[in-house]
């Protein structure tokens, strides 16, 4: 499921979420959630890639 949800993350990066909305610098750290599930993730803009910075269970 986690890598179900990266996948559809690396298609759109900017179609999900940012972290904290409040933090005017903060636009590359974005948040996606399906269901229980939620991967925080940074997007490098050079590099074209993303790291994954925590993968969060609620259940």
């Amino acid at each position: 499921m986690v890598r179900d949800l990266l996948d559809i993350a690396s298609r759109q990066p900017w179609g999900w979420v940012q972290w904290d909305p409040t933090d005017p610098e903060g636009g590359d750290v974005r948040r996606a959630d399906v269901g229980p599930l939620t991967v925080v993730y940074f997007i490098n803009q050079p590099r074209e890639y993303l790291y994954v910075l925590d993968v969060v269970w609620a259940g």
